[in-house]
């Protein structure tokens, strides 16, 4: 499942204070004492002996869970970002290459284990499983090229969470996509179609 996207100007740097999609995700794959403790402790920041109180653990017990999430945390945020404007390009030429679902331009722009994660919430058409490689998302994005044609409209290209990204309209369908860049390649994309989770966006 993807989380409600935060849209934010393209331009705009990177808030810090925002927790990120990638993050949410990481925080989603920590059992829940750890998640528990991570937030508690290095996101609100309570004390180790006020956490431990709370999760019912001893302080050093409470120590080794709050270390370990933070571990699995930095291991799942992106190591590389983009200035804003190489940001802003790479988008465009990312939405440009999907919508005409050219192999070429689009398979120099994945990562050979980039992955698709999409919610559609069981309201609209998505990918219930992850779709995992750079071949089967050349293939699907050639698939959609296809049938959508002319219907993939972009609506705007916006920071997603933190990630750079783009509002697009496909077949009558509003949705996000928000692309997890490092080293010049998309290791991730997120695509939000779930209306549920996209009523506050302005575009609508």
């Amino acid at each position: 499942m993807v989380a409600e996207p935060l849209i934010e100007p393209a331009d705009d740097n990177l808030r810090q204070d925002n927790l990120t999609l990638t993050l949410m995700l990481a925080l989603e794959r920590l059992s829940p004492l750890e998640r528990a403790a991570f937030l508690l402790h290095d996101v609100f920041g309570q004390s180790l002996g006020e956490v431990a109180q709370t999760i019912g653990r001893s302080a050093d017990a409470t120590r080794q869970l709050a270390s370990r999430a933070r571990t699995h945390v930095r291991a799942e945020q992106p190591r590389y970002q983009l200035a804003p404007d190489d940001a802003q390009k790479f988008v465009q030429a990312f939405f440009a290459a999907c919508k005409t679902g050219d192999p070429v331009s689009l398979g120099a722009m994945l990562a050979q284990d980039a992955a698709l994660l999409s919610d559609g919430g069981g309201k609209v058409t998505a990918y219930t499983n992850v779709i995992h490689g750079k071949d089967k998302l050349l293939r699907l994005y050639g698939g959609l090229a296809r049938k959508a044609g002319d219907q993939n409209e972009l609506l705007g290209v916006v920071s997603i969470d933190g990630l750079p990204g783009f509002v697009s309209r496909v077949s009558g369908v509003l949705q996000t996509t928000a692309l997890e860049i490092e080293e010049g390649v998309v290791k991730a994309i997120y695509v939000t179609r779930n209306p549920d989770k996209l009523m506050h966006l302005p575009l609508q």
